[in-house]
């Protein structure tokens, strides 16, 4: 979206969300110039926040306390497997495998967040450990793909072609199995 839509709709709007000032902030950081017209709407939005026109929409903070109770377990238990075998594990797919089938316990305060610690280590760390247990089998056991690539590290071409690889490496499982329903 254009820093002009942007400021249109916070001007329509009444606020600018946290999304909408970190879209302005990031199109004003790569640009290596801004137009006149950006730099007009820059000024109305400016002048709008002043007045009191449009407000800017504060930022919740909170935590989701599961994720780095998770965290601790799985890179004990990783840290574990890796002293005793040649084996890499990769903590973030197993917190992640585990995080999906566990509640989440969010907090706004460091004393909410003391307290969700205490509820979690007293009614779920066996869940927390059993489902940390659960994700380092499912990893170990998991079939590689070549060509594998982490969220955020690749293209959406580079995405397309590894799926196109994934789907070309089972068709010729699919094809040699006679009258498979779909």
């Amino acid at each position: 979206m254009s820093i002009e839509k942007i400021v249109e709709q916070a001007l329509q709007d009444g606020y600018l969300t946290p999304a909408m000032e970190a879209e302005v902030g990031r199109i004003c950081n790569t640009a290596s110039e801004l137009s006149i017209e950006e730099y007009m709407a820059l000024d109305r939005l400016m002048g709008s926040l002043l007045t009191g026109e449009v407000v800017v929409l504060p930022r919740k903070q909170f935590i989701n306390v599961m994720e780095e109770l998770v965290l601790s377990e799985a890179i004990a238990r990783v840290a574990e497997i890796e002293a005793t075998s040649d084996r890499t594990l990769d903590v973030g797919d197993i917190a992640a495998y585990a995080l999906n089938r566990l509640p989440p316990l969010y907090a706004t305060t460091e004393e909410g967040a003391n307290y969700q610690r205490v509820r979690a280590k007293e009614e779920l760390q066996e869940l927390i450990s059993k489902q940390v247990e659960e994700a380092i089998a499912r990893y170990l056991d998991r079939p590689e793909f070549p060509g594998r690539v982490a969220l955020g590290k690749s293209s959406g071409k580079e995405m397309l072609t590894q799926v196109s690889s994934i789907l070309q490496s089972y068709a010729t499982i699919f094809e040699s199995q006679p009258n498979t329903p779909i």
